[in-house]
């Protein structure tokens, strides 16, 4: 997967690729789709959520640009894979899960997987989590409509939001930088992603 999938495919930062080569996604997966665990593809994690394509975890990890220093905020829990990801390449990783049983389901495989200091929270992932801000880093692993201003304000300066912007059937994986003079759109490649569902994404 490392090698083909993300190397192969210009992810180039040995922090992330190295991060991707030590989670084991197959503890992600519901056990009927293990067989697929490292194929190219999202799988189905239940809820109609998925599990997102290694390369878009990558992806999104490398722009998010992590040192190991910062605090982070995961935005849709799902199995909890990206969020192990992040535990890899930041100090501290919160994660937000708006589907109760998904978020237990991300607790016992944090656990099985030695993952027992991401912190799950249960609620409107698009509304953040302003009582942990601010943070380094936010990834949001749905598509918004438009820029979360409520997630964006959480950022610190400089700080980085990773979040797929668009309509429901095709977005762009836009990385927006907190700066003086407001949001700087520094990085846009096209993907698809899950709908947000919340009062800062789409209703349901």
């Amino acid at each position: 997967m490392v090698e083909e999938q993300l190397r192969g495919r210009d992810i180039v930062d040995e922090r992330v690729l190295a991060a991707m080569e030590r989670v084991p996604r197959e503890l992600f997966v519901p056990e009927g789709e293990r067989h697929r665990a490292y194929a190219d593809a999202a799988l189905p994690i239940g809820h109609g959520q998925t599990i997102s394509q290694p390369y878009m975890v990558a992806r999104i990890a490398e722009a998010l640009g992590l040192s190991g220093g910062e605090k982070v905020l995961d935005v849709g829990t799902g199995s909890g894979y990206q969020a192990a990801v992040l535990a890899e390449l930041a100090d501290e990783v919160h994660t937000i899960e708006r589907i109760p049983e998904l978020a237990e389901q991300a607790r016992k495989n944090f656990a099985a997987a030695g993952y027992d200091r991401v912190q799950v929270h249960l609620g409107d992932g698009s509304l953040g989590l302003p009582e942990e801000a601010p943070f380094g880093a936010i990834a949001v692993a749905a598509a918004a409509p438009g820029l979360p201003e409520l997630l964006y304000e959480q950022l610190e300066p400089r700080g980085r939001l990773a979040v797929p912007v668009g309509g429901r059937w095709g977005q762009r994986l836009e990385v927006i930088v907190r700066s003086p003079e407001g949001p700087a759109v520094v990085h846009s490649v096209p993907c698809r992603f899950v709908p947000l569902v919340g009062e800062q994404g789409f209703r349901k």
